[in-house]
C-alpha cells in the first residue's frame, strides 16, 4: 500500500473560479522546427501547490513565462483571478517569480534586496521595515539583514530570493526550477521550507521542474508536459499509480511495459501476455496494448506462489544494491522486467538464479497511446 497525503486540502477545493486559466494558448519561436506550445488549456485553483513537470524542451518554462507576462501567446488567453491579462506586462500582474539563479543584487544587503520590490512601489519606509522583517522570519533568515549575497550559502540565497518574491503579498508565486542549483541535501531541505510556507500563507504556487521527486512530494496536482503538450494532469497518486500513457508511465517513477492482447469475455476484460491470461480490474478495448507494472509491485520468489498473483518464471540477469533496496533485472520467456525489492528481504540473489516474478493483477495498468 502507498502512503496517503495527510496534508489539509487546499483552499482550491472549496473555490469555484480558478486563480489561473490558460485558454487554448499557443506559442512558437522564430527558427524553431516545432511550436513551443500546442493549443493548451489549463486551470489552477486558489491555494493549490501546482507543479508543471517535464523534460527539457517540453514547454513548461514557456507556460510559466506566459503566466508571468514575460511572453505573450500567439493565440489564446491568460486569465488571472477572472481577469484577462493576456496583454498586460509582468508588473501589472499580481504574481511574482523565483528563478534558479536567485537574481539577487550582489551590491545590496539582504535587507535591501528583500525591500527592493516595495521601494519600487513607493511603499512607506515604516511598512517596508515591518514587511521585510516578516518575510525574513517566514524563511527563517532573521539576523542576516546586513550581509551581502556572496556571504550566504546557496540554500540561504534561495531563501532570500523567496522572501523577496513573497514580501509584496502576491496572489500567485511562480517558481522556475528554483532548487536546480542546490545539492541533494539542500534540495530536500528546501522542499520542506516551500511546502511549509505555502501551507502557512495559503497562496497559489506554480512550480516548474524536471525532477519528478520534487513534483510528487510537494504538489496537490501535477501537469506532465511533453513536446509542448500536456500529457496528463492529476494528483501525484493518480499519475504514479494510474498513468494515462507510455510517456507518463516512463517519466514518473520506474515502470515495466508488457506487450499484451486484450480480449473480452462477457463483462470481463482479459489480458494475454507471456503465456498468461489475466483478468484486468479496469475495462479495456480489445486489441494489442501495453501494460504497465511498477518495479516495486514485483516480488521475487524462489518457488511459485498460489495466492492469486501472476508468477512468471525468469532468471536474474543483474542485481544492483541501492542501499535500502535491490534493483533486480529479470529475463524470462518473452519478458524483461525490473524489480525493486527491499534489501533486507532478499540478500542472496545472484546472477543467473532461477526465480519467479510475482505481482498482483490489480497492479497492472492499461496504457493508451
Amino acid at each position: 500500500m502507498h502512503s496517503v497525503d495527510t496534508r489539509p486540502l487546499p483552499v482550491a477545493q472549496a473555490s469555484v473560479e480558478p486563480i489561473i486559466e490558460l485558454g487554448a494558448v499557443t506559442k512558437s519561436y522564430a527558427g524553431a522546427t516545432a511550436p513551443a506550445l500546442h493549443p493548451m488549456t489549463l486551470s489552477v485553483q486558489p491555494g493549490e501547490f501546482f507543479s508543471i513537470l517535464g523534460p527539457s524542451g517540453s514547454g513548461k518554462t514557456t507556460t510559466l513565462r506566459l503566466i508571468a507576462g514575460f511572453e505573450t501567446p500567439d493565440a489564446g488567453t491568460v486569465m488571472l483571478g477572472g481577469k484577462d491579462v493576456t496583454q498586460l506586462p509582468p508588473e501589472s500582474r499580481d504574481v511574482n517569480t523565483v528563478f534558479q539563479n536567485y537574481a539577487l543584487f550582489p551590491h545590496l544587503t539582504i535587507e535591501q534586496n528583500v525591500a527592493y520590490p516595495l521601494q519600487m512601489k513607493k511603499v512607506k519606509d515604516a511598512e517596508i521595515k515591518t514587511r521585510v522583517k516578516q518575510a525574513l522570519e517566514l524563511v527563517e533568515m532573521l539576523g542576516f539583514e546586513s550581509r551581502l549575497p556572496h556571504q550566504l550559502s546557496g540554500g540561504q540565497r534561495q531563501r532570500i530570493a523567496l522572501a523577496r518574491a513573497l514580501v509584496g503579498n502576491p496572489k500567485v508565486l511562480l517558481l522556475d526550477e528554483p532548487l536546480g542549483a542546490l545539492d541533494l541535501r539542500l534540495r530536500q531541505q528546501m522542499q520542506h521550507v516551500l511546502t511549509t510556507i505555502q501551507e502557512r500563507l495559503g497562496i497559489t504556487f506554480v512550480y516548474v521542474t524536471h525532477d519528478q521527486g520534487e513534483a510528487l512530494s510537494m504538489s496537490d496536482r501535477v501537469a506532465i508536459m511533453n513536446n509542448g503538450r500536456i500529457e496528463q494532469i492529476g494528483t501525484p497518486e493518480d499519475l504514479y499509480y494510474t498513468p494515462k500513457n507510455k510517456f507518463v508511465a516512463g517519466f514518473v517513477g520506474k515502470s515495466n511495459l508488457l506487450d499484451a492482447q486484450i480480449v473480452t469475455s462477457g463483462a470481463l476484460s482479459l489480458a494475454k501476455f507471456a503465456g498468461q491470461t489475466v483478468e484486468l480490474q479496469q475495462p479495456a478495448t480489445p486489441g494489442n496494448v501495453k501494460l504497465a507494472i511498477r518495479c516495486e509491485s514485483i516480488t521475487v520468489s524462489r518457488t511459485p506462489v498460489n495466492d492469486g498473483r501472476v508468477c512468471l518464471p525468469a532468471r536474474v540477469s543483474n542485481v544492483l544494491f541501492l542501499g535500502n533496496c535491490l534493483e533486480v533485472c529479470l529475463k524470462g520467456e518473452g519478458i524483461e522486467l525490473l524489480a525493486s525489492i527491499p534489501a533486507q528481504r532478499v540478500r542472496t540473489l545472484a546472477t543467473d538464479d532461477a526465480v519467479y516474478c510475482c505481482f498482483d493483477p490489480a497492479d497492472l495498468v492499461v496504457l493508451h497511446e
